[in-house]
């Protein structure tokens, strides 16, 4: 049996998560197609998996304070498999804002950060959105 890496599995783990948001932004062009929304979420689950290790994952979906969005993304999940995609997609979308909410000021400043696009995040209104939430660094 061949013995992978921590940093092999995690490069693995961040291919599916990739892998998972293109198939999930292909179902949405593709007119919200459940095939796609449906594989693009198990790869990006199990990306998120393979990156940051099981435990962590279960710990970051089950903290209470995660409650709200973690229902939400799998409430907004199994309605896509059941055939509702536009429905599961806004639940979704609301679950993944909601769950994630404390990483947003952290990709601000890695959005100002670029040196392409970073121009665009370093408007005067962009800074203004980012600016009421503190920034806290949080372990990945």
């Amino acid at each position: 049996m061949v013995s992978l890496e921590s940093s092999d599995l995690k490069k693995i783990g961040l291919g599916l998560t990739v892998s998972g948001i293109v198939f999930s932004l292909i179902g949405v062009l593709l007119f919200f197609d459940k095939g796609f929304l449906t594989i693009g979420n198990i790869l990006f689950l199990s990306g998120v998996i393979m990156t940051v290790g099981f435990k962590s994952t279960l710990h970051f979906f089950l903290k209470p304070r995660n409650y709200k969005g973690s229902l939400s993304l799998a409430v907004g999940f199994f309605i896509v498999i059941k055939g509702w995609p536009i429905i599961g997609i806004i639940v979704e979308t609301y679950g993944f804002i909601i769950l994630f909410s404390e990483f947003w000021p952290t990709t601000a400043i890695l959005l100002r950060k670029l040196p392409i696009l970073g121009w665009m995040f370093r408007q005067s209104n962009v800074p203004t959105y980012f600016g009421h939430q503190k920034v806290r660094r949080v372990p990945v």
